[in-house]
């Protein structure tokens, strides 16, 4: 729907004073696009029962509350169970075959690392099993993930180990004890962030703070290994610098053996894991290289029986019995811990989860995942499991493997158990250098380099956030490391947020459109009207910059690029406003004070397309009738043209005088000046100040307005 729009008189604006009634001057209706004003009347709070239908239609969970509404039985049963939705869609003789073989597959690659794991975190290799074990089975109950391998994982590993060597001694009972708690602390933390439906809080985490965290972390865990290489105890600590002085300390004790068979077994493994990923038909090397390490070390050891290689040790045989965690008196101290470990599983767990299920087709809900995460979790402490998440590595090689669903987590649990039960004598024989190696391999893929020199090359400011965020965590900890990059990655939100992107825009020629003129330099303004565009929501944190810059685009005019009549200053500001998706109390209670200090300098502001939402709020709050209704549109060509109608009146009005009697045009002049005043018209729309620019333009290049005969 369009209207035909008739410039206002200049009498009718504040500054029309100066101009003479008699002033002959282009009348020419435009035609612009009517905006429709919302009824804030439908927005009251009377009546109970129009106002809930309000609240409702209006509430962020709207969509939520529609969709549980909507749900059913067997809606609700795949809610809560999540392998019911695989279950009742399984085919057998498509899926079984390639799930037995994937779950296969990551149990044989888990068993090792699971021991590597719980030597990480200062345990005991059997609950890096027991880790392996229960969790695999909830999980493949609760998670919504058909591809995501969980179990013990280094990073977790490390964290563990940090916070609980600074309360007791690894060899202490309270230190496992310790560790259980805190799977059991992890876990309903999880559930209850997933219930709440708050996983969109680490989103304020940028992608440079876990790349720099889990570079730095990874060089602490291959650096921690190096004991096992070395023969001699090297300080437990999540900081370089202790470690590197460790090292160079004990070189005196250092012993050729485990440094031999660990450098061989790593090299073997670096070798497979490269085949593995870049030779499709040798993809099974890649999970078989941790098994293959442990054979060839365990068959050495019982070979030539080495004596100045350690030994994993005797493992108890069985499964894990039930038993409820204990210390709860350190669960304060572990909170931080906590926190940290919930982070990193919904950043690594549910990432990887997320991108799974894109590639496999089908819709996951990270709430869902992260609630199924902490149900695993708390399970597991009841049979001495220690915090697990969802791995890169074997989840990786599950969804190469084929795997379809949640079965094949089933089958890698059916594997850890038959480890338990009938293998746990055979791993008394593992060289610890062999577990260090397999540590070692897993975390070299972590170190990003990659990453840093992308960040390089597309955004020094997010380059700088992963060197702050390495930096501190290599040399502070890891703590202090997150902190430090959370606190950063936040402190850059802020500044973004509180300093938006404004753009002065311009008329791109031959078109009605109206875009940025530091990105097209062939744009054109016109003199006496800004058009400025605002990229963010206006609340209280940023309004003080956008009136800042307001007041700088009237001072600061480029007249190189400016059509249109000629006037000496700013008369109009057009605020675009499309980008705008909030307007808050502070920001509406600016504009009212612009709009006041505008007028008093005779300028006047234009509103063009703000959303329903925007609208609404300038309405209730009285801004609408503040600056008058007819200075809303649609487009901001429909504003330039009414304000190019005002400029001109201005020009005429300064310049034009009455005509005296005896100076009254004869009829041939009074037809030459209405011609005249046709292509002035024309002049003005098109954006030329030349008058006989319009008789060599093509028209198809500027299209008129359309105008009334």
């Amino acid at each position: 729907m369009e209207i035909s729009y008739a410039s206002p008189s200049a009498g009718d604006l504040t500054y029309s004073s100066s101009t003479s009634s008699g002033s002959s001057m282009p009348y020419r209706p435009v035609k612009i696009i009517p905006l429709q004003h919302p009824d804030t009347t439908s927005y009251g709070s009377s009546g109970g029962g129009s106002s809930s239908s309000s609240f409702w239609s209006n509430s962020l969970f709207s969509g939520w509350w529609s969709k549980i509404r909507g749900m059913t039985i067997i809606d609700w049963i795949g809610m809560v169970f999540p392998c019911f939705c695989w279950i009742r869609t399984y085919r057998w003789r498509e899926y079984l075959q390639v799930d037995l073989m994937a779950g296969t597959t990551v149990g044989i690659m888990l068993v090792p690392q699971a021991m590597s794991y719980a030597k990480l975190a200062g345990l005991e290799p059997i609950y890096g099993l027991y880790s392996g074990f229960v969790p695999i089975f909830i999980y493949a109950i609760f998670g919504s993930s058909r591809q995501l391998a969980i179990g013990p994982v280094a990073l977790v590993s490390l964290l563990v180990s940090n916070v609980l060597s600074g309360i007791a001694d690894s060899s202490d009972a309270l230190y496992t004890e310790l560790a259980i708690l805190l799977a059991l602390m992890v876990g309903i933390l999880e559930c209850i962030m997933g219930l709440l439906r708050l996983g969109w809080l680490i989103r304020f985490i940028s992608h440079s703070v876990i790349s720099g965290f889990t570079t730095a972390s990874a060089i602490v865990i291959a650096l921690s290994q190096a004991k096992y290489f070395l023969g001699y105890d090297i300080e437990r600590s999540s900081e370089i610098v202790p470690i590197i002085k460790s090292i160079i300390s004990g070189a005196d004790e250092f012993s050729w053996p485990p440094f031999v068979m660990g450098s061989i077994i790593l090299i073997i493994l670096q070798t497979m894991k490269h085949l593995g990923k870049s030779r499709k038909h040798l993809r099974f090397l890649r999970a078989m290289g941790p098994l293959t390490a442990v054979v060839l070390g365990t068959t050495f050891v019982k070979i030539y029986h080495p004596s100045s290689i350690t030994l994993v040790g005797d493992i108890p045989q069985g499964l894990p019995s039930f038993s409820i965690p204990k210390s709860f008196k350190y669960a304060k101290s572990l909170i931080p811990t906590t926190i940290l470990i919930t982070g990193v599983a919904i950043l690594e767990s549910v990432g990887i989860a997320k991108a799974l299920a894109a590639k496999n087709g089908y819709e996951l809900d990270s709430n869902q995942e992260l609630f199924g995460l902490g149900v695993a979790n708390i399970f597991g402490s009841f049979f001495s499991a220690y915090p697990t998440t969802g791995s890169f590595s074997r989840s990786a090689v599950n969804h190469e493997s084929g795997a379809k669903t949640g079965l094949s987590g089933i089958v890698t649990g059916i594997i850890m158990g038959c480890a338990l039960l009938f293998l746990t004598p055979l791993f008394e024989y593992i060289p610890q250098c062999a577990l260090a190696a397999i540590v070692i391999s897993a975390v070299i893929s972590l170190v990003d380099y990659e990453e840093a020199i992308f960040l390089w090359r597309v955004d020094k400011k997010d380059f700088l956030l992963w060197t702050i965020t390495s930096t501190t965590t290599l040399f502070l900890g890891i703590e202090i490391g997150v902190l430090v990059g959370v606190g950063v990655s936040l402190a850059f939100v802020i500044h973004e947020s509180a300093n938006p992107h404004i753009a002065v825009l311009g008329r791109l020629p031959g078109t009605t459109v109206y875009r940025n003129i530091q990105q097209y330099p062939e744009a054109y303004t016109y003199n006496g009207i800004v058009i400025v565009r605002i990229d963010a929501p206006i609340y209280f944190a940023n309004i003080s910059y956008i009136k800042d810059r307001l007041r700088e685009y009237e001072v600061v005019v480029d007249k190189s690029t400016r059509r249109g009549p000629e006037v000496e200053r700013i008369y109009f500001v057009i605020l675009e406003m499309a980008p705008v998706t909030y307007i808050d109390s502070s920001a509406v209670q600016a504009l009212k004070d612009l709009h006041h200090e505008y007028k008093s300098r005779d300028i006047q502001i234009a509103i063009s397309n703000p959303n329903r939402e925007v609208l609404l709020t300038l309405s209730k709050s009285g801004v609408i009738e503040l600056i008058g209704k007819e200075w809303y549109f649609v487009r901001v060509h429909d504003a330039v043209q009414v304000c190019l109608q005002h400029v001109q009146s201005i020009k005429e009005a300064s310049k034009t005088s009455d005509p005296s009697p005896e100076e009254k045009p004869s009829f041939f002049q009074r037809f030459l000046k209405q011609r005249g005043e046709d292509v002035l018209v024309a002049n003005l729309e098109s954006g030329s100040s030349n008058p006989s620019d319009s008789m060599h333009s093509d028209p198809q290049l500027e299209p008129l307005l359309f105008r009334k005969p």
